[in-house]
Order: C-alpha cells, then structure tokens, then sequence
C-alpha cells in the first residue's frame, strides 16, 4: 500500500486569500461580458459618434418585409433600392439618379452592387420609356404598399435603401441624401463585408 500524502496545512487566511483570488479571475473574464450585455440591453455608456450617414436598420428586417419580392438570379449582390410608396416626384427621380451614381462610383466593385426601383403606383409612361433608354441595369420590382408601411411606417416621399446580398435591410436614406455619403457607407460596407 503506498504511502499516504500528506496536505499541508493551510491557514484560514490562506483559504480566504485563495477565494479572493478565484473570485477576481472570475470577475476579469466574465466581467466584462456581462458590461457588454448590459451596456448593449439598457443602453447606457453607448458612443454618440458614427461612421455611416443613414438610419442603421437593425432589426433584422428583410427585403421582402418591405413589400419587395425581389426574383433573385446569379450570384448575390448588394443592392441600392429606391422605394415609391406614391408618385414617382422629382425626390423619386433624384434618388434613382443617385442611385445608378453611386452604383457606377464603386469602379472596380460595381460588379457587388445593382440598383433597383420598386414603385407601388404605375410610373408615367415618359418616365417609363426614359428609365428603358438611360438606367438598362436598372431592376424593376412591385412594391407591395401594406407591408412597406408596416415596416417602413408611413412614408409619403422615396427612399433608398442599401440591401445585403443575404436580403436584409441595412441602412436607410431619405430623399435629401447626399451621393456622396451614400456612397462612402457603401464602400465600407463593401470592405467589410464578406459576402457579395
């Protein structure tokens, strides 16, 4: 039979010393999990500054919760997408304008983006013939009004929306946007996406 080992004697502040210490690794890797999860549930100690110019949609809301059933075909791209609600105005016709810009501003990376019109009213027939003849890349979908307002609430003017290639809502832009700014926020998404 071997020999028993013998345990040393330990000192209740020994114990207590080695408590303290267990209770502060804990407290150094699961701390700041739960400051995160915290800061992220009640939003406090969240920094007002950002790097993107529209309205950050993030809420997992899809393309076709917009009222949008987007056919989709070959590889998937990220997608600059003016909605119409009413009329196409003249703020509709900025924003596809800007549109087909800031698809061609992306040079090299324009063969990851399309840009798409969905309009829930006929358009004019002029307008019609003039997007056929001056916007050939420019998809046309449906806009389904009910479920655009019950994501979008209730929007009188277009809007453009810049849409992942997955088909979720990114970021949202009204009709006073600037190209410029649309396109800096594409352009890093594009950096940092992995996809499309």
């Amino acid at each position: 039979m071997p020999p028993a080992i013998a345990l040393p004697n330990v000192t209740p502040a020994q114990k207590l010393r080695g408590r303290v210490q267990l209770l502060l690794i804990l407290a150094v890797v699961i701390g700041p999990m739960l400051l995160a999860s915290a800061m992220y549930h009640w939003r406090f100690w969240v920094p007002e500054g950002r790097n993107y110019h529209g309205e950050l949609i993030g809420t997992g809301q899809r393309l076709s919760d917009l009222g949008v059933d987007a056919v989709a075909g070959g590889e998937p791209h990220w997608q600059l997408l003016v909605t119409v609600p009413q009329n196409c105005d003249a703020a509709c016709h900025k924003l596809v304008y800007i549109a087909r810009q800031v698809h061609i501003g992306l040079n090299r990376d324009a063969n990851r983006a399309s840009h798409a019109l969905a309009n829930a009213q006929p358009l004019p027939q002029q307008y019609a013939e003039q997007l056929k003849r001056e916007y050939p890349q420019l998809a046309r979908y449906a806009l389904e009004l009910e479920r655009f307002e019950k994501t979008a609430g209730k929007v009188d003017g277009a809007q453009l929306w810049i849409v992942d290639p997955l088909g979720n809502l990114v970021l949202r832009y009204g009709a006073d946007s600037q190209g410029k700014a649309i396109l800096d926020d594409l352009r890093l998404l594009l950096k940092v996406s992995q996809i499309g």
